[in-house]
């Protein structure tokens, strides 16, 4: 008897090893909240779960996993605005901007974003759920996103025109049942994640017939607009002299001034005198040269030596390392408030990066236990932070022309441009570049908008930032959704 039960169970624990660990193509489950946001009461139902991506064939190929805040208590959903949100990467679950700015629930961290223990998160009173519903959406093998059909080629989804075309057809069926076609519609991305937006904004408007109120670009990535040469290496100048200021690098008459004068002198510089003495190269003068390597150091808080060695064209990297080299510190990349320890204080950049270390440690635990422990999501699959898209195709990136193109078709739309002073990857001058250089007529330029805040790439993980910025997308919202009857034509 005690063989045969033996058998029996060895049988049954081998069949449940043996299942494979799989994600529904679909799957639903709703719980119902309620969070106080600005002093006032708002419920809501938030629904997670997996939709279909399918192909020419109608068959499904992979699934989508996405997390929908609706608010309960507004009665007209035809006039409710709808963001959609997606962060970056590519590769990037959209964990980042759910669980830290614009959803119902954020973080346990500190007010300047550092974590703390116990981990978990807690409400958030500047949610944008008052004014707005959200759905975040994680892209193929992001999240508890994956591919489904073996089958199915890996080219399909990991490319920049391969994953605007198929989150656009996804966001068209959700919006589709989420009967949500009469709501004003809103994209928000960050970092990669503007790059996907911008090229959405045009495919959802031209493929789809989906068109937009607005689309919000967190911490723009150059979005396919070229700025090769001098004015690459003059536009890291105004970044290098924020992170400068702010660990008190600069000179005492530059770090007595706030920050935003300090900015705008640089910039100015930047634009009007640096960028010629680069274009010039080998043939600026020498009095030229020497005045810019000057400059350089006094706006950056580096070296004139080491300026001259790199030609007056200093990579971030190196500017990571070498700011705080004398301190024994390296500084962040997507948040260069962030400090770092590296193994020996020589070299030419830092070891690792020191604010996404940071971030994971409170990110991680606190998604995979919300999604479990009070959104009631349960399976076997690991929530990608970073999924494996690679090789990503990055040909046919040209997401500013096409936002550009979806504005000019559609008289609504508006762009706005939130970035960090403090951010090191996609700069805050390089995001000002890009709404200069996006429609060079000027036709547009009333419609487009740029708020500044004084932190990195997630901007909102401060606490002073975070209630801004919030401020900023729901006041965004509010002004472009027109009086009604208002007719979309120039």
């Amino acid at each position: 008897m005690k063989i045969k039960a033996l058998i029996v169970l060895l049988a049954i624990t081998t069949s449940v090893m043996a299942q494979d660990r799989k994600i529904d193509v679909e799957s639903k489950v709703v719980t119902t909240h309620e969070v106080t946001i600005k002093g006032k009461r708002v419920p809501y139902s938030a629904t997670v779960g997996t939709q279909p991506v399918w192909d020419n064939n109608g068959d499904p190929i992979a699934t989508l996993f996405y997390t929908y805040y609706e608010r309960t208590d507004v009665k007209d959903k035809d006039s409710r605005p709808l963001v959609i949100s997606f962060n970056g990467g590519p590769g990037s679950a959209s964990v980042w901007m759910h669980l830290a700015y614009t959803g119902p629930r954020i973080l346990k961290i500190d007010d300047e974003g550092y974590p703390i223990q116990p981990y978990g998160v807690k409400d958030n009173p500047n949610s944008i759920l008052d004014v707005a519903d959200i759905v975040f959406v994680n892209p193929v093998n992001t999240g508890y996103s994956r591919i489904t059909d073996p089958k199915a080629s890996r080219s399909t989804f990991f490319g920049v025109r391969q994953d605007i075309a198929y989150l656009s057809e996804w966001v068209n069926t959700f919006v589709t049942r989420a009967n949500r076609w009469s709501s004003p519609k809103y994209l928000i991305g960050e970092s990669y994640g503007t790059t996907r937006v911008g090229g959405m904004a045009y495919e959802l408007q031209n493929n789809q017939w989906m068109y937009l109120n607005g689309v919000i670009l967190v911490s723009p990535t150059d979005m396919g607009i070229d700025r090769s040469g001098p004015v690459e290496a003059a536009n890291r100048l105004p970044y290098f002299a924020a992170t400068a200021w702010y660990h008190k690098q600069l000179p005492s008459d530059l770090q007595s001034k706030d920050l935003l004068e300090v900015l705008d002198e640089v910039e100015s510089y930047a634009i009007n005198k640096f960028i010629p003495v680069l274009a010039k190269g080998a043939w600026a003068t020498e009095s030229e040269k020497n005045e810019a390597i000057k400059m350089f150091a006094r706006y950056s808080g580096l070296d004139e030596e080491i300026i001259r060695q790199h030609n007056l064209d200093v990579p971030y990297n190196f500017f990571w390392k070498d700011l705080l080299r004398h301190e024994g510190h390296t500084v962040g990349r997507l948040d260069s408030r962030y400090k770092g320890i590296d193994r020996m204080d020589a070299g030419m950049g830092p070891d690792f990066n020191a604010e996404l270390t940071s971030w994971l440690h409170s990110f991680t635990p606190a998604i995979n236990q919300y999604f479990m422990n009070e959104l009631g999501y349960k399976t076997d699959i690991k929530y990608n932070m970073f999924g494996p898209v690679n090789p990503w195709d990055r040909s046919g990136d040209n997401s500013a022309e096409s936002l550009r193109k979806a504005m000019a078709m559609n008289p609504y739309l508006k762009v706005m441009t939130q970035s960090g002073y403090y951010d090191g990857a996609t700069t805050y001058f390089n995001a000002k570049y890009n709404m200069w250089q996006t429609d060079p007529s000027g036709k547009l330029k009333d419609r487009m908008s740029f708020k500044g805040y004084r932190s990195g790439h997630m901007m909102y993980l401060r606490a002073e930032d975070l209630a801004q910025s919030n401020e900023d997308i729901r006041e965004f919202i509010k002004n472009s959704i027109p009086p009604a009857g208002t007719p979309a034509k120039y």
